[in-house]
Order: C-alpha cells, then structure tokens, then sequence
C-alpha cells in the first residue's frame, strides 16, 4: 500500500523558503542557524595601559555566543575563547591596542551556511567602550 505523501511544486517550495520576512521558525532548513551575539558588559572595563603591555584578560558577558563567536576590538577581529553562551574571553595586548584612550569592543558571529537558504544566521552586537588609562 503506498501512502500518501504531499508534493509541493518548486515555486511553492521557492516561495516558503525565500518569503520576505521568513523567519527561522518558519524555515525547517534554518534548524542550524547561528543567532546574532548580544553583549551586555565587559571586565574590566577599565584597565591601565600597563596591564595591556602585560597581556591582560578582557572578559565579554552577553548572550548566544557560539563556538565561532570572535571579540573585535578597534577594528580587529580577536579569536576568543568561549566560556559559555554568556561569556567569552580575549588576551588584551599591544598588538591590538596601542595606548591610553577609548577602545570600541564588540562581538561578531560569522553566519552560518545557511544563509543561502533563506534564513538568517550570525550578526553583530552593539559596541561597548573599554576605557584604558
């Protein structure tokens, strides 16, 4: 006995996954999407200049960090370690920061293969500012 099995034709099929405003929910082929990082504060966020000639630790605490979720600090995208999905880490040094001042940090998620797909995957957070004296 052969059951029955819906068809849905390419342009309906094009027409789910391509909508304007599909949404990942709406998608069943967004089930490995990654989710734009959140940042909420660092720590310190406020070091000496001399700390960062030593190679100090920046903390990142947000949310929906993933495995591939880099710290970008003025411009330059770190490799960080991940702690949780609420936390990262990235050594602080010379290389990336050159002396006293403001210093923009922010969060980035690359996106995801399937983006081709119609679904939305990575992103990035707002910018803090960490403050070097």
């Amino acid at each position: 006995m052969l059951s029955r099995m819906m068809v849905l034709s390419p342009a309906v099929l094009l027409a789910l996954l391509f909508l304007p405003g599909c949404n990942n929910a709406l998608n069943p082929l967004c089930d490995s999407s990654r989710p734009a990082p959140l940042i909420a504060s660092l720590s310190p966020s406020t070091v000496g200049f001399d700390q960062v000639q030593l190679g100090t630790v920046l903390t990142v605490k947000g949310s929906q960090f993933v495995s591939s979720t880099e710290v970008v600090v003025n411009g330059k995208t770190l490799s960080a370690t991940v702690v949780s999905s609420q936390q990262l880490q990235v050594p602080l040094t010379t290389g990336v920061i050159t002396g006293p001042g403001p210093v923009d940090v922010s969060v980035h998620t690359p996106s995801g293969n399937t983006s081709d797909l119609g679904c939305t995957s990575g992103g990035n957070s707002s910018v803090l500012v960490l403050t070097v004296n």
